[in-house]
C-alpha cells in the first residue's frame, strides 16, 4: 500500500517541524512550503492527499490559498486542513466557506492529529480484528460429540477508575457462566448415553410357574464401561482449571490497573496542589498592580480619564495568545471610555513573555513544570508557544476587528498599536538560580512577566 503524503504550509520553521514529526510518526510524508505561493507553485507538479494551511503569513494569506485551490479543477478535491492558532465560530465558518474541511489548533495534541488523521482519510478505518480467546474444542465419545463454542475474551478496554474494574467483573462473570452451560451440557451428554446403554441391555431370564427339568443360568450381565464417566469427570476438570487460570490472568490485570490509577490519584493531587499555589500567585500579583500608584486615574478602574498617560497592565497565562480572551474585553472598555470623552491619540498595546520552567518535548508540546522539581531538571526554560508564534498569531481575530473599528468609528482620532517585546524588561526580577530552587518559585515570577501592558497617549499622531 502506497504511503500517504501530506503538504504543511506555514511560514513558521518550528511550527512546521512540530506538526511534520507528529505526521511522520503515522508513516505518512510530508513534503513543506514557506509561503502560500510557494505551495500553489508546489500542487502544479504535485498532488498531496492532504493540505494542512497556516492562516496568517507574508503576502497571500491561507484563506485565499484554499480559495485559489478550490478554484482549480486539478486541485479542488485535495482535503484541506486550516493549521492555526485562529479560534472563534466566525473563523472558523469562514475558513469551511472557503472549501476547508475544519480548524486544527497551533497547540495540538497527538490524539487531535489522530483524529484529524481520519478524517482526512489519511489512516485506515479502524477495525476490530482481535481473534477469540478460545478455539472450539471437540470431544470424541463412542456415540455422541460435544462441542465448546468459542468464550468471550475476558480482555477488557483499559478504562480508568471504577468502569474499568466493572467491566473486568463483567466479562469474569460471562466466561464462567460459558463453562458452567459447557460443564451441563457435557454431563447431559454422558447421563443419555448411560441410560441408551441401559435401556439396550438384554433383560434377566423371569422364572415360570413350572420348574424345568434342566435350567439354564443366566449368564451375568457384562459390566458396564466407566469411559464416559471418566470422561465426564476429565472434561469438568479441564473446564475448571480453564476458568481459574482466567480467573488468575483477570486479578492480576485489575492489580495492575489498581497501582495505575492509584499513581494517576497521586499525580493529580500534585497537579491540584500546583495550581492552588500557582492561584495564589496570581492574586497576589494582581493585589500588588492594584494598589500601585499607576493604577490611579486609569482608564480601566471605571474612574473618569484625569491625568495623561493612562496605563494598564494585565497577566496572561501561559498557553493563551495574548491579545485574546480576558485581554479583549480590556481594550473594549478602554477604547469605549476614551472615545466618550472625545479623545485623541494612540493607545499602544504591548505583550511581554515570561520565561517559565517547563517539561515535555516539542512534538506533545510543553506545560509549567511540577511546582516541587528542581530548577537544574527543567526541560525548557523559556516560552516555546510564544516564540513559535508569528506577530500577527499573537492576536485574536476578535482583537483585530476591535482595533480596526475604532479607527474607522473614531475617524482616525482614535489608534490602537500593538507591540511584542519579548521577555525584555521584566517587571519581576527572576531570582537567582540554585540547585535548592524549584520550578515554583521560579514560574512565580514567570507568571508576573508574561504579561499586557496599556498605555493610552493623548494628542500622539496616529501611524
Amino acid at each position: 500500500m502506497a504511503r500517504k503524503r501530506a503538504l504543511i504550509v506555514d511560514d513558521s520553521k518550528s511550527a512546521r517541524v512540530i506538526l511534520s514529526r507528529m505526521l511522520e510518526k503515522y508513516d505518512i510524508e510530508v513534503d513543506l512550503a514557506e509561503s502560500a505561493e510557494q505551495s500553489i507553485e508546489y500542487l502544479k507538479g504535485n498532488r498531496p492527499d492532504a493540505i494542512f494551511m497556516d492562516h496568517l503569513m507574508p503576502g497571500m494569506d491561507g484563506l485565499q490559498a484554499v480559495q485559489v485551490i478550490k478554484s482549480n479543477p486539478r486541485t479542488a478535491m485535495i482535503p484541506i486542513m486550516m493549521y492555526t492558532s485562529q479560534e472563534g465560530e466566525l473563523y472558523v465558518g469562514q475558513a469551511r466557506a472557503l472549501g476547508a474541511m475544519g480548524v486544527l489548533p497551533k497547540q495540538v495534541r497527538p490524539v487531535d492529529v489522530s483524529k484529524v488523521l481520519y478524517e482526512l482519510h489519511l489512516l485506515p478505518d479502524r477495525r476490530d480484528t482481535d481473534e477469540p480467546g478460545l478455539a472450539p474444542v471437540e470431544l470424541v465419545t463412542t456415540a455422541t460429540s460435544v462441542q465448546i463454542a468459542p468464550a468471550r475474551s475476558v480482555a477488557a478496554p483499559a478504562l480508568p477508575g471504577a468502569d474499568w474494574s466493572r467491566r473486568v467483573e463483567v466479562a469474569i462473570k460471562d466466561q464462567g457462566a460459558d463453562l458452567r452451560r459447557f460443564i451441563v451440557a457435557s454431563l447431559d451428554s454422558f447421563a443419555s448415553r448411560i441410560v441408551i446403554d441401559v435401556r439396550d441391555s438384554p433383560p434377566s431370564v423371569k422364572p415360570t410357574a413350572e420348574p424345568l427339568p434342566q435350567p439354564v443360568p443366566t449368564p451375568p450381565p457384562a459390566p458396564k464401561s466407566a469411559a464416559p464417566w471418566i470422561a465426564g469427570i476429565a472434561a469438568a476438570g479441564l473446564a475448571a482449571l480453564l476458568f481459574a487460570v482466567l480467573w488468575f490472568q483477570a486479578r492480576d490485570e485489575l492489580a495492575k490497573s489498581q497501582t495505575e490509577l492509584a499513581g494517576l490519584a497521586a499525580t493529580n493531587t500534585e497537579l491540584a496542589r500546583t495550581r492552588d499555589d500557582l492561584t495564589e500567585t496570581v492574586k497576589d500579583l494582581t493585589s500588588a498592580l492594584a494598589a500601585a500608584p499607576a493604577s490611579a486615574g486609569s482608564p480601566l478602574g471605571g474612574a473618569p480619564i484625569a491625568t495623561p498617560p493612562w496605563s494598564r497592565t494585565e497577566l496572561v497565562p501561559y498557553g493563551e495568545a495574548p491579545l485574546d480572551r480576558g485581554r479583549v474585553d480590556v481594550l473594549r472598555e478602554v477604547l469605549g471610555k476614551l472615545e466618550a470623552q472625545g479623545f485623541h491619540g494612540v493607545v499602544k498595546v504591548t505583550s511581554y513573555a515570561g520565561a517559565y520552567c517547563l517539561s515535555g518535548n516539542a512534538t506533545d508540546g510543553y506545560q509549567p513544570a511540577n511546582a516541587a522539581l528542581p530548577i537544574v531538571k527543567c526541560d525548557v526554560v523559556g516560552n516555546p508557544a510564544e516564540e513559535a508564534s508569528a506577530g500577527l498569531q499573537r492576536q485574536s481575530l476578535a482583537f483585530a476587528n476591535l482595533i480596526g473599528n475604532i479607527r474607522q468609528r473614531s475617524s482616525g482620532a482614535i489608534s490602537v498599536v500593538t507591540e511584542n517585546a519579548g521577555n525584555a524588561r521584566p517587571a519581576a526580577p527572576y531570582p537567582a538560580r540554585s540547585e535548592s530552587m524549584t520550578a515554583g518559585e521560579w514560574n512565580k515570577a514567570a507568571a508576573a512577566n508574561n504579561r499586557v501592558e496599556y498605555l493610552a497617549q493623548p494628542g500622539v499622531g496616529a501611524p
